[in-house]
């Protein structure tokens, strides 16, 4: 189970800014969230709090009704800089994870499991090869496999295609997209990005952030499965493109008219 529900949550910083106030908002088990907004509104910061990497100010946040209190084996995050250990192979980096949350598997039975991770993301060529053999795409794979073999409800992603170009960035979205609908039960997903399109490629509901808030929530009621070709003929998807973009806008107008 993986359902994540906030309460006039907040965070502040040891120099007392807020970054976060009264957050309300609950992500059901199996649900695929995109949080967007412009650099600075807050989205790394609420990643951070639903991983328990930083602890909350004040409020509720809870999974499966248990608050929050760090990390956990629940979770899994994948972060834009790849975080691979460069000492290790690829496989090697996988098999760490396993036996880290997973300490009653033997090293066999780790070694299958992160095979296995490297199969699904199509990384068995490379299971032998050092990061710095690999490009960014395989990188990302990798750890992508590595948060994926460890079997966690929720999937925590911070722009982890960010500094992919395009092609690239479309396969691992079209990977992570069969990936997540594959199993028989869809894990938690909460997707941080600022690109408009995989948002909603990829979501089923859209969180949009001004600084220290969720301002809007907005459905993706679009058709699954997706790909973006056919995604971009239906006139829904340009509707909620326009939606967003307007958003995106008027938070540029406003910071125009403050500093004006």
């Amino acid at each position: 189970m993986g359902r994540i529900e906030a309460k006039d949550l907040s965070y502040d910083y040891a120099d007392g800014f807020t970054a976060l106030h009264d957050l309300n908002f609950c992500i059901e088990d199996g649900e695929f969230v995109c949080v967007v907004g412009h650099s600075g509104c807050g989205k790394t910061t609420l990643l951070r709090l639903i991983s328990g990497l930083s602890p909350i100010t004040s409020g509720e946040l809870t999974l499966n009704g248990k608050p929050i209190e760090g990390p956990g084996l629940d979770r899994a995050v994948v972060f834009q800089q790849y975080s691979l250990f460069p000492w290790k192979t690829a496989i090697k980096n996988v098999e760490y994870g396993i036996r880290q949350a997973h300490p009653e598997l033997s090293k066999s039975e780790a070694r299958q499991s992160a095979a296995l991770a490297l199969k699904n993301v199509g990384m068995s060529h490379a299971a032998d090869l050092y990061p710095y053999q690999l490009s960014g795409g395989m990188k990302q794979r990798v750890a992508i496999a590595r948060a994926l073999a460890l079997d966690s409800d929720i999937l925590l992603l911070d722009e982890p295609f960010g500094a992919l170009d395009q092609h690239r960035r479309s396969q691992l979205q079209e990977m992570l997209l069969e990936l997540w609908d594959s199993g028989e039960h869809r894990k938690t997903v909460v997707f941080v990005t600022h690109d408009i399109d995989e948002a909603i490629l990829l979501s089923d509901r859209i969180f949009f952030m001004r600084p220290g808030e969720i301002t809007k929530i907005i459905d993706v009621d679009l058709p699954r499965s997706r790909d973006a070709a056919s995604l971009a003929e239906n006139p829904r998807f340009g509707e909620l493109r326009r939606e967003l973009l307007e958003l995106f806008s008027l938070d540029v107008d406003q910071e125009d008219a403050h500093e004006a």
